[in-house]
């Protein structure tokens, strides 16, 4: 599709201002006695990768505003602007599905390959999916994982189905194509749907973008071969980064403590806004700076002293916020039971596993159950917290588990760079709120 092979306009973030975090290997985070933090969120990392994917196919002109600057965003707009034969999308398995539809629909034949990690992480399905749409893809290693080979072409489109418990990116993937598709797409997903917000958010950029996209049944999303519309597209920030806030000042021992976060938009389509309901439950009242909703603005954490005694939740439709509650609840005491987690065994690392092995150094021992649930009911043991936490290449197991040094004072973090996978600048916003963060080893 020659039309929509377009010159991507060089584009450069500004420094990340942590080069004393560069090469090293283990920081000491001391907490300070929190009274007000006023907190620089990052943008959202869910709205960027999908906002440089559209804006691409629109043939845009015209780069969306206040791009995310954390790693996986970075991969996606290094591979739009440069093109490369084999593009190394390193470990973000976001760019891996998006780019994997994209470059289906474009001139060209490429290699797209990964980290170690990235290797092991199934992507059979989306290619199946795109195969049956006439996609030219074949695997460069094992089958049903990356590296994949393809070669883009003129798609026809038309009916697609497809499970809608696997991953909702592949069927963001698919969708963001759809516009393109000669016959538009229909997809049926069958069975459960998780991670439905997700879809929902895919769906909403591309109307923003002008495409006709929307759920046809309860099971159907329809996408008319409609093309795209390039113009001004402002990101809002990070709902995920915010939750790791949300989880210190629930940890903080001073009641009259806030934390001031920037560029939040009530009524979010981030899947991950849910986090203001769910901290509700274990403390933390959240109020915005007005009553005007669907811009966004400063949004106010205060403490209200109110948890539930016993959480239970079902993270099917916000499985990246699940790290974040199990550790919070443990520190307050809160027994819980967590469902909907299958989908994390297959993330940067097993965090079901990881989460049982590093809660343990804490001194809570988890359970899980059928691959897809986690629950403690109290169970202690004795802690062993001198060697550190360790995070697997995992950024949200640093990001969740720093926090807990608002319960324990301090705590030792292994490879904390791993944050810069969605929140470059965390550990600077950690100093800024007061926090000591300490270099160990190098």
């Amino acid at each position: 599709m020659s039309d929509l092979l377009i010159p991507i306009k060089m584009y450069t973030f500004a420094p990340r201002n942590q080069d004393y975090i560069k090469k090293m290997t283990q920081y000491l985070i001391k907490a300070p006695q929190l009274q007000k933090a006023v907190v620089s969120l990052p943008a959202s990392k869910s709205i960027s990768n999908r906002a440089l994917i559209i804006y691409a196919l629109s043939g845009g002109q015209q780069m969306p505003q206040n791009l995310s600057d954390c790693d996986d965003t970075q991969v996606i707009l290094d591979a739009l602007r440069d093109m490369p034969e084999e593009i190394n999308i390193k470990a973000a398995g976001t760019a891996m599905r998006f780019m994997t539809a994209y470059l289906s629909v474009m001139q060209g034949t490429h290699v797209l390959t990964g980290t170690a990690r990235m290797k092991e992480r199934p992507i059979g399905i989306l290619v199946d999916a795109l195969r049956k749409l006439g996609a030219d893809i074949t695997y460069e290693g094992t089958e049903g994982y990356p590296p994949l080979r393809i070669t883009g072409q003129t798609i026809e489109g038309g009916e697609l189905e497809i499970e809608g418990s696997v991953s909702s990116q592949y069927i963001s993937a698919l969708l963001m194509i759809g516009p393109v598709l000669k016959k538009g797409l229909e997809v049926k997903l069958t069975g459960d749907i998780i991670s439905r917000p997700y879809i929902d958010l895919t769906l909403w950029m591309m109307r923003e973008f002008g495409a006709n996209a929307e759920w046809t049944a309860n099971d159907t999303i329809t996408v008319k071969p409609k093309p795209y519309v390039n113009g001004d597209y402002v990101i809002e920030n990070d709902w995920s980064g915010a939750s790791y806030w949300y989880e210190i000042l629930a940890l903080s021992s001073d009641r009259e403590a806030q934390v001031i976060l920037n560029g939040l938009t009530d009524g979010s389509k981030q899947g991950d806004s849910v986090v203001r309901y769910i901290f509700s439950l274990l403390g933390v009242k959240t109020v915005f700076q007005s009553k005007t909703s669907g811009k966004p603005q400063n949004v106010t954490l205060k403490c209200n002293g109110r948890c539930v005694p016993k959480l239970e939740y079902d993270f099917v439709n916000s499985p990246d916020l699940a790290q974040t509650v199990i550790v919070t609840c443990a520190a307050l005491g809160i027994p819980f039971n967590f469902k909907g987690l299958a989908t994390l065994k297959i993330k940067e690392t097993d965090r079901i596993e990881a989460m049982k092995r590093e809660m343990r150094k804490l001194g809570y021992v988890l359970h899980d159950r059928n691959d897809s649930e986690l629950f403690w009911d109290g169970e202690r043991c004795e802690p062993s917290m001198e060697e550190g936490i360790d995070t697997y290449n995992d950024h949200r197991m640093a990001l969740s588990f720093a926090p807990f040094a608002m319960k324990s004072g301090s705590l030792i973090i292994n490879n904390p760079q791993v944050v810069t996978k969605s929140y470059p600048h965390f550990w600077k916003s950690l100093q800024e709120a007061g926090f000591e963060v300490i270099v160990k080893s190098e």
